[in-house]
């Protein structure tokens, strides 16, 4: 047993420590066993644990659950990094600096002499230097296969959309898009719903329709149909 890092309070290096220990000859045997593969589920299931926690903080005022997914967060990266220190690729210091180095230079606004009057400009200066920053790297994708598939599929589709539009000019009107929801809706009605394939299809033309014009009005949808959710349980319970 690892008394020594046994105490009454604990930084950020004791943190460090013990994940180390954790990961040791010694250590936990589930914890040894982790990979960066392994660990996806586990970060992915804390991202939407922590983002729970918030909305029970705006909703109750109670912050504990608040910080301590915000802990669960900060294991999985602590945790990723003590598993690349010992692969020999990096180590928590490396991503610490490299952060802070692009918090830097992302706010020149900040840190430098461009100005930024609006948080629009603000936002501007960040995608420009970030597309600066992305030009020759051997593991970037196309612009928009650069969207990780990993995200929840409404948040993918309006970030897909969003910069189709920007930089194909590939955009719908809200228009176009009530028009081709009309023409989806009609086509459903005439549809065998045993005939998987084609409703598949039709409600596919649909949610596209969708999650476009809530991205023309400068919705959330993921947001928005979780809120939804939330009302309809809040009817019956």
């Amino acid at each position: 047993m690892k008394t020594n890092l046994i105490k009454e309070t604990y930084s950020f290096s004791d943190f460090i420590d013990i994940i180390a220990a954790l990961r040791s000859e010694e250590g936990c045997p589930w914890d040894k066993e982790q990979t960066h593969e392994s660990l996806k589920p586990c970060m992915m299931e804390e991202a939407a644990e922590l983002v729970a926690s918030i909305r029970i903080y705006d909703k109750t005022g109670n912050y504990e659950n608040f910080r301590e997914e915000l802990g669960d967060i900060l294991l999985q990266v602590v945790m990723h990094s003590q598993i690349a220190k010992e692969e020999g690729i990096f180590q928590i210091d490396d991503v610490i600096q490299e952060v802070c180095e692009k918090m830097i230079r992302r706010h020149p606004h900040v840190f430098g002499t461009i100005e930024a009057n609006n948080s629009s400009e603000a936002l501007h200066n960040w995608e420009e230097i970030k597309k600066q920053e992305k030009e020759g790297k051997d593991w970037m994708e196309t612009p928009l296969r650069d969207i990780p598939k990993e995200l929840p599929s409404l948040t993918r589709t309006t970030k897909v959309l969003k910069k189709a539009d920007k930089l194909y000019q590939q955009g719908n009107t809200k228009t176009e898009n009530l028009n081709k929801l009309s023409i989806a809706l009609e086509e459903m009605k005439q549809t065998d719903e045993n005939d998987t394939t084609e409703v598949n299809r039709i409600l596919g033309d649909m949610l596209f329709c969708i999650t476009d014009i809530s991205r023309i009005c400068k919705v959330f949808p993921e947001q928005i149909l979780m809120d939804r959710v939330e009302e309809f349980i809040d009817k019956f319970e």
